[in-house]
């Protein structure tokens, strides 16, 4: 299973910009994705958070500014980033918990990340 996520990139405070995270490989099904972001010298912290059953959990910080959804095949994820903020700077990871033919359980797979970086 591979995560690749995709969109980030430079962009002024108060701008957008929109990151994929396209899942592929040995997938019976997807339950949930999550977006995670860690900064220079920082932990890794939680985003935004969708279910198999479309609900959503975001960080406080991001609320209001950022959108967790996925398709309705739910192989991809996009994460929707308004009103950036320098302190949005960081690397964003996408996981999934997936549910592997073969494999009982739920497996936890992550991508490689993505750069965001907000100027001011």
């Amino acid at each position: 299973v591979q995560l690749v996520e995709s969109g980030g990139g430079l962009v002024q405070a108060g701008g957008s910009l929109r990151l994929s995270c396209a899942a592929s490989g040995s997938i019976f099904s997807i339950n949930g994705m999550g977006w995670y972001r860690q900064a220079p010298g920082k932990q890794r912290e939680l985003v935004a958070a969708i279910t198999s059953g479309d609900n959503t959990n975001y960080a406080d910080s991001v609320k209001g500014r950022f959108t967790i959804s996925r398709t309705n095949a739910g192989n991809t994820g996009y994460l929707q980033m308004d009103n950036l903020k320098p302190e949005d700077t960081a690397v964003y990871y996408c996981n999934a918990d997936v549910k592997v033919p073969g494999w009982s359980g739920l497996h936890t797979f992550w991508g490689q990340g993505t750069q965001v970086t907000v100027s001011s």
